[in-house]
């Protein structure tokens, strides 16, 4: 799946319209930095093939092949699609992480830890709520 983004894929939307385009909790957490409780996602148990896309705009994120139980009640991933996400410094909580952003339109997708499986050693753990799941047609 090709997923080079460029300036004119870009999404840019005021308060106002992502409010009128995203449920509640999607707004609180894709546009808020809000986190879902553990385990409350279904994408917890999504095992079939396909992509998660961003649930702000579409964007392909994350391949299912990338997917695995990390034990933590959210989705994770080991890696995310090329090109997908842009991450920056949370330093809220007191503490610091790295969070994760869908690259297209900045929607807050969750944080990525040092404790994943190989190949890559990391732990996309993501809220189900910030993605869409879009099964393999055969």
């Amino acid at each position: 799946m090709e997923n080079k983004p460029t300036a004119a894929d870009e999404v840019s939307k005021s308060d106002v319209e992502w409010q009128e385009t995203l449920s509640p909790q999607e707004y609180r957490v894709l546009r808020q930095r809000g986190t879902e409780p553990a385990w409350s996602h279904p994408f917890n148990e999504e095992h079939r093939e396909g992509h998660f896309l961003c649930a702000g705009c579409g964007a392909p994120l994350f391949s299912s092949d990338a997917k695995y139980d990390s034990g933590s009640g959210w989705p994770s991933y080991f890696a995310p699609l090329e090109h997908a996400v842009d991450i920056t410094v949370d330093r809220r909580h007191g503490m610091v992480r790295t969070e994760v952003h869908c690259r297209r339109c900045g929607g807050h997708l969750g944080h990525v830890f040092e404790d994943g499986p190989t190949p890559t050693g990391l732990r996309y753990c993501t809220n189900g709520t910030s993605l869409k799941f879009q099964p393999t047609t055969t």
